[in-house]
């Protein structure tokens, strides 16, 4: 089988090209796609719990607390204790995080519009379609689990 007959590497060829166009245009901004992401992500008015935002974008712990330090250090989010359990923290965006969100959301509208454009809608279904059956895969299947004899 050419690596280009497989499934993964045309995914693994565009998300490369897509964080390429993305940390291209968010350095710009003093950004990284990462932290656009975070940014998106992170409930305007009320915060996130922490705990829950690696979680709900796929990011590991370690990743994730790196990042957090760092938009911390630039002012985008502070951290705030909830005011029911001390133990949790709220991510919560600054007024400049607020500013960063809204440059990482006009990104990801224009990134889209940009693919939008290239293709009709059912060849918009159809990729919608074969990635909702490759996630469905990797979330409930072993694909690699060793055959029992």
């Amino acid at each position: 089988m050419k690596p280009e007959e497989t499934f993964d590497f045309p995914l693994r060829w565009a998300w490369h090209g897509i964080q390429r166009q993305y940390n291209g245009y968010a350095s710009k901004h003093d950004l990284s796609m990462t932290m656009g992401y975070v940014l998106l992500n992170i409930n305007t008015v009320e915060g996130t719990p922490s705990t829950q935002l690696g979680p709900k974008i796929g990011m590991e712990a370690s990743s994730l607390t790196r990042t957090l330090k760092t938009m911390e250090e630039k002012g985008y989010i502070c951290k705030q204790a909830d005011l029911d359990d001390r133990r949790k923290v709220n991510i919560c965006l600054t007024e400049l995080g607020k500013k960063k969100r809204e440059i990482s959301k006009a990104a990801v509208i224009q990134f889209n519009k940009a693919i939008q454009q290239k293709c009709n809608e059912a060849q918009l279904n159809q990729f919608f379609e074969v990635m909702g059956i490759i996630n469905t895969t990797l979330k409930n299947e072993n694909i690699f689990k060793e055959n029992e004899a």
